[in-house]
């Protein structure tokens, strides 16, 4: 009996601090929150809308993430090639339109970036998470610093880019199919706004101008021939090929 009372107990103390049983999929573990149905049926009306849009989990993706106007763009690859899946809501980022520059600056990055299985992080204090692998070879080319620049749930930022739960928990999971399924890392393109040269000529006066435009030709490699492009790094410089 007082074996019984001591798990009651137990369990009160873990569903009071967020903790309790956490359901992935279909099974059910000790985990970081706990269960909430809401997640699991918007995962599951996103799986159906995959469905029946003749898309599966296990595909190619590529993310696109625009900071003015906080959107992520959540590509997949089909049998007609990129198709745009969802546009998610970022609900919060910090620090304003420009690359991060040094740890604590409380910027979020902008540069083409990769995920791999390594980066993602299924125990993220923020229900899911995954490194976009701040900095990258440009950034240290550089001399910039950071660490732990994330795509994750909730609506707090200290230099990532956060999605609310529900959202997170269809982007983290298509990534990691994604990559449990052969591709060798996931492409992720942040950029300050939506690369139009309209857009451009009104930050000529923005000392990121030069950076943007570089960014720029990334953007309109996809835009035109919606193919990833595939980007290197030459004398503190990305390259599109």
């Amino acid at each position: 009996m007082r074996r019984f009372f001591k798990l009651v107990l137990v369990l009160a103390i873990m569903a009071s601090t967020g903790y309790g049983l956490y359901r992935v999929g279909e099974n059910t573990r000790i985990g970081q929150r706990m269960f909430s149905p809401h997640i699991e049926n918007f995962r599951k009306q996103a799986w159906a809308e995959l469905s029946a849009r003749q898309l599966t989990p296990g595909m190619p993706v590529f993310i696109r993430i625009f900071k003015q106007s906080s959107e992520l763009e959540l590509w997949l690859k089909g049998q007609k090639g990129w198709e745009l899946y969802r546009t998610i809501e970022i609900c919060n980022w910090s620090g304003k339109l420009g690359p991060k520059l040094k740890e604590g600056d409380r910027q979020s990055p902008e540069g083409f970036y990769t995920v791999t299985k390594s980066r993602l992080n299924p125990n993220s204090r923020h229900h899911l998470s995954f490194n976009l692998g701040f900095p990258n070879r440009y950034d240290r080319s550089l001399g910039r610093t950071g660490s732990f620049l994330m795509v994750h749930g909730g609506c707090s930022s200290i230099g990532c880019y956060a999605v609310r739960d529900h959202q997170v928990e269809v982007v983290y999971r298509l990534v990691e199919a994604a990559l449990n399924n052969g591709q060798q890392a996931v492409r992720v393109h942040a950029f300050p706004f939506r690369m139009h040269q309209a857009a451009l000529d009104r930050q000529k006066g923005s000392k990121w101008h030069g950076f943007w435009s570089m960014l720029k030709r990334g953007y309109d490699e996809f835009e035109d021939n919606r193919e990833v492009p595939r980007v290197r790094v030459a004398n503190k410089s990305y390259v599109i090929n």
